[in-house]
């Protein structure tokens, strides 16, 4: 199958996600309510989403003690939503607390394990302690999350072709950090061009302000659309 587009809905307010929400309606598959919309307009943010008929990426990046872990996920589980996130970084316990969850009361949940954010590099990590290298540590993070039961990740493009020979094949990668040729590359650190996450391994790519922010959201969703279908 192609690789799919999630588009996040990173905008401070409903009246401006609404127009996106009715206009992309039946081309773009997922949407992705992060922190700042969650936090805004909660649960019924998220079920007003699903209602236009987007598959729900919630993006929360959990991350606490294994049973607050566990319990948020349990908590979310009744959401339409399809995809949830959680910080891999949260240990082997906590991941694998949060699995168990998710098998219990959501099971067709795809949980997905972030490994090191696009918007960090060498500098950053080793700003917080940690010597190796971005793609050392996300195949460290995923490799210990898959044995925890993880079977999806996010990661940047720049990673996927490793993780695709170190995982199984049924592993989801989702990949922030794409930008289409010529596109400002905002805060993201580690990128690559639609087509060449696809070609890479990405079973999902996610792409906001080159849509957001364009003359024409639907055109240039179509656009990248078109480039994933043509690998």
């Amino acid at each position: 199958m192609p690789t799919e587009l999630i588009l996040p809905l990173d905008v401070p307010t409903r009246e401006i996600a609404r127009p996106l929400l009715k206009q992309l309606s039946g081309t773009v598959p997922w949407m992705k309510v992060g922190l700042q919309m969650f936090t805004a307009f909660g649960t019924d943010w998220v079920r007003e989403v699903a209602d236009h008929g987007y598959k729900v990426f919630l993006d929360l990046k959990l991350h606490d003690i294994p049973n607050t872990v566990a319990k948020s996920v349990e908590s979310l589980a009744p959401l339409p939503i399809s995809m949830l996130t959680l910080h891999t970084s949260g240990g082997h316990s906590m991941v694998a607390a949060a699995c168990a969850a998710q098998r219990e009361s959501k099971p067709d949940l795809q949980l997905l394990g972030v490994t090191v954010l696009t918007s960090i590099n060498a500098a950053e990590l080793q700003g917080v302690g940690i010597s190796d290298s971005p793609a050392g540590q996300v195949s460290r993070l995923a490799k210990m999350g898959n044995a925890a039961g993880l079977t999806g990740f996010v990661c940047s493009p720049l990673e996927v072709g490793t993780l695709r020979d170190e995982l199984p094949d049924n592993v989801q990668l989702v990949t922030p950090g794409v930008r289409p040729t010529g596109a400002d590359h905002g805060d993201q650190a580690r990128v690559m061009t639609p087509a060449d996450a696809a070609r890479a391994g990405s079973t999902h790519i996610v792409v906001g302000r080159p849509i957001t922010q364009a003359p024409d959201p639907l055109a240039a969703a179509q656009a990248i659309i078109a480039e994933l279908k043509s690998v």
